[in-house]
């Protein structure tokens, strides 16, 4: 260490010299204990910054005494709005697909089905490698104590070594599998060979973090929502923001009957109560939860009807406390009998200046550039058709993170390049070009430039039937309303 010239530094400095953002940041050492041979080693820390993903912590352990060694990923930014899920098949035979890079975080499960294996967050932390890495590794530690099992319990043994060598087929490419990444952080990534075109072996979606998962991340949950019973402190906590929220002056009369339709989760009755007593520019006020820092805040709400769509509820909540800021578009009413696609022939400025909603069931699709993005994509947004244009291509670069670094080979560097020239033309106009929302729950809309919709010709919508597949990603199949319609009717 003397001679390389690097001086050991306590635990406290180093994570006071990563919390800042120093672009810089040197490489700090740390006396830290083997957990092998119980003797003093080494750990190395990097702070730095993965172009176009995120910021992460390196950290790297060496024993002088024993040889031990590992290494770990850690995310040092923020938690990302939503979980996300990979789902990705092997062919046997495939060489090339092992070697996708892969970024799992520390709170990621991967999962192997054709072997009912899986690999929790906690046995193999956060990791920067590729799918037969990840795999190598997972061998290489069920057989670290094949010996002693041998020898306690020979059947277990066995059935462990039979278990390895379909473990080992998967590794090595002779047999067809499916790997599966989860992450309710959403900072874990798979590598697209095909990229920014869709992978045909791959599938992301990206979905609500739950009550439970919000709580293994860190986040303040209320102990009715994990379903456990609410001690008298909670119960009286519960009370007075109640009081709170009857306290509140609203500005509007029919505020009760919206808070009990928000409760509900009831879409049409939140409209009918708020048009029946409050014009849609009156804006209705009640306290909130800050939900990155559980602080109290409010949030504001009100309903409008965008001509030629239906509608809307417009929610949004700012926090004095941390400064952090949401807003979000429902849409009121029921759900659609069919699905709709709208297809816009973007020619001039005027184009590019549409406003567009896009639901977070929507899906995305640009053809002059071979781009398609499957539902779920961004979530829900309103935007222009420009804003929209410049955010597909913001998420692209984030979500497909490293693969624009330094060991992309050339081939796959021409690619991105060409494709950004192609985007660039399609925002200076150059050539006229197509953008294609399907919405299979029809509450997306891109507004017509003319007054009348009928006089715009470069806008059309297109009405269609879900399929079954549609229905049941919706979970519209299992749903009953018999008993409501019963109830009500």
């Amino acid at each position: 260490m003397e001679k390389s010239g690097e001086q050991m530094v306590d635990v406290r400095s180093v994570v006071e010299a990563i919390s800042t953002d120093n672009e810089d940041a040197p490489l700090y050492q740390v006396e830290s204990l083997c957990m092998r041979c119980t003797q003093n080693g080494t750990t190395r820390f990097l702070f730095t910054e993965i172009p176009h993903f995120r910021k992460i912590l390196l950290s790297a352990f060496e024993c002088p005494h024993c040889g031990e060694r590992n290494n770990e990923v850690q995310f040092a930014g923020e938690l990302q709005p939503r979980g996300c899920s990979y789902s990705l098949h092997f062919s046997a035979g495939d060489q090339k697909m092992l070697n996708r890079q892969v970024v799992k975080s520390e709170s990621a499960t991967i999962k192997i089905p054709e072997l009912d294996f899986e690999i929790p967050p906690e046995a193999q932390r956060g990791s920067l490698s590729t799918v037969e890495g990840i795999l190598t590794k997972a061998v290489d530690d069920l057989q670290a104590l094949q010996e002693e099992r041998k020898k306690v319990d020979s059947q277990t043994a066995e059935a462990i070594d039979q278990f390895l060598l379909k473990l080992k087929a998967c590794a090595t490419g002779d047999s067809s599998f499916t790997f599966n990444l989860d992450d309710p952080a959403g900072n874990s990534f798979i590598e697209n060979l095909f990229a920014p075109s869709p992978d045909p072996s791959l599938t992301i979606k990206f979905y609500k973090r739950s009550p439970e998962q919000q709580a293994s991340l860190g986040y303040l949950v209320d102990s009715s929502q994990l379903g456990e019973s609410c001690d008298e402190e909670s119960i009286k906590e519960v009370k007075k923001t109640s009081d709170q929220m009857k306290r509140e002056p609203h500005g509007s009369i029919g505020a009760a009957a919206g808070h009990r339709a928000i409760a509900q989760v009831n879409s049409a009755e939140i409209a009918e109560n708020l048009f029946r007593y409050s014009t849609p520019e009156e804006v209705m006020t009640f306290p909130s939860t800050c939900g990155a820092c559980a602080a109290r805040c409010e949030t504001r709400m009100f309903v409008t009807n965008i001509p030629y769509f239906q509608e809307v509820i417009v929610m949004s909540s700012s926090c004095d406390g941390c400064g952090y800021r949401n807003s979000e578009l429902k849409p009121g009413g029921r759900i659609p009998d069919k699905g709709k696609k709208i297809t816009v022939c973007v020619k001039n400025v005027n184009d590019l200046s549409r406003d567009v909603i896009k639901s977070d069931t929507a899906g995305v699709r640009v053809p002059e550039l071979d781009l398609e993005l499957a539902s779920g994509t961004l979530g829900g947004v309103v935007t222009t058709v420009e804003g929209l244009i410049t955010k597909i291509c913001e998420n692209l670069e984030r979500v497909h993170g490293f693969t624009f670094g330094d060991s992309l080979d050339d081939s796959k560097r021409s690619k991105w390049q060409d494709f950004r020239v192609r985007l660039s033309k399609l925002l200076s106009l150059e050539e006229p070009w197509t953008l294609i929302i399907d919405d299979a729950l029809a509450n997306s809309f891109v507004a017509p430039t003319t007054d009348d919709i009928k006089d715009d010709h470069q806008l059309t919508f297109e009405e269609y039937e879900r399929s079954w597949e549609q229905n049941e990603e919706l979970g519209l199949n299992d749903m009953d309303t018999s008993s409501a319609d019963a109830a009500y009717n």
